[in-house]
């Protein structure tokens, strides 16, 4: 625990002062890896993208 902290102290304090997170990104990236599964065998890739981004909407 201890060394953990010490080769993380920077990036924890800094979590701490600024209150950005990338947590909204990893949502989407997280949403198209699922979208990119079920559409497995898609040979239209025009046709993936459109579905990745009306599912954005």
């Amino acid at each position: 625990m201890k060394r953990t902290f010490k080769s993380w102290e920077k990036e924890i304090i800094n979590s701490f002062i600024y209150p950005y997170t990338n947590g909204y990104l990893e949502g989407i990236n997280d949403k198209i890896k699922v979208i990119k599964r079920m559409s497995y065998g898609i040979r239209n890739f025009q046709r993936l993208r459109n579905k990745v981004l009306c599912s954005l909407i």
